[in-house]
């Protein structure tokens, strides 16, 4: 059964978005707000990375943590507490609708991410884009590299070398500067996530009408990535206006990104 559900599930993830509509100002002052606190995330994972006392689990855990509170509100917001028992439903055909269907997208996504942790080559993909009259959400989750266009850094906790300890002590002090150098990135480049979203009530309709952002992580053994950057929505995405809540088939935008970011992804959902 959890074998079934995991695909069915999967299947729901792979290769689509979700489309929330941007109805009215309170809609855009919302969607603001939750950017602003996605960027602010990535500011304080920046701080516990170039913590040289936090350990690098920690900055991981909270990133986490964060992600999943986000997708578990959303799923409260869509399906009331008992979100799983909609999601469910909708699995076994007992429901066809769109809240049925996103209910299975986040908690899907929920899921991967508390299983991911115990993987160490799963890549985990977001992309989020601004339109005229919508904003969309992709999530997908990859095993193989991402380019060098990716931040890497390393870890002494997730390295099982046998070291002496002088070789065990610039590797650590090697993995310190790593982080370093990864909080640094982060820094420089989450304006990215600000800039894509700007603040409805101080910013004219004309220059927020597009933006969007792709943030990547990964792992391989004790070295990680992550990428952070812009991405422009393709203005010829939709046909017609956004009506309610759904899916809809990942955008050309998020296929280059896929296709220019990543080496040789194979995507499990």
């Amino acid at each position: 059964m959890r074998r079934h559900r995991w695909e069915d599930g999967a299947n729901v993830l792979y290769e689509r978005a979700v489309r929330i509509p941007l109805a009215n100002e309170e809609d855009e002052r919302t969607l603001h707000r939750h950017m602003m606190r996605i960027a602010d995330a990535r500011v304080h994972k920046s701080e516990l990375l170039a913590d040289p006392n936090v350990p690098l689990t920690e900055a991981y855990e909270y990133e986490h943590t964060q992600t999943r509170r986000g997708f578990e509100h959303r799923l409260q917001q869509l399906a009331g507490d008992d979100y799983h028992a909609v999601a469910d439903a909708y699995i076994r055909g007992d429901r066809d609708d769109w809240i049925g269907a996103l209910a299975v997208y986040y908690q899907e996504c929920d899921y991967r991410l508390q299983e991911r942790y115990t993987l160490d080559d799963e890549i985990f993909f977001l992309a989020i884009l601004r339109y005229p009259d919508c904003f969309t959400v992709n999530l997908g989750f990859a095993v193989g590299d991402v380019t060098a266009a990716a931040v890497r850094y390393e870890s002494t906790q997730h390295d099982d070398t046998d070291l002496t300890r002088r070789h065990r002590e610039r590797y650590h002090a090697e993995c310190q500067y790593s982080q370093r150098e990864a909080a640094e990135y982060i820094r420089e480049n989450v304006d990215c996530i600000r800039d894509a979203f700007p603040d409805p009530d101080a910013t004219p309709l004309e220059d927020r009408r597009y933006g969007g952002f792709v943030h990547i992580t990964g792992r391989r053994g004790p070295v990680f990535s992550e990428y952070l950057g812009s991405l422009r929505p393709d203005p010829d995405r939709f046909d017609g206006p956004a009506v309610i809540p759904g899916l809809v088939p990942e955008g050309p935008e998020v296929r280059r990104a896929k296709r220019d970011l990543l080496v040789e992804p194979e995507f499990v959902a």
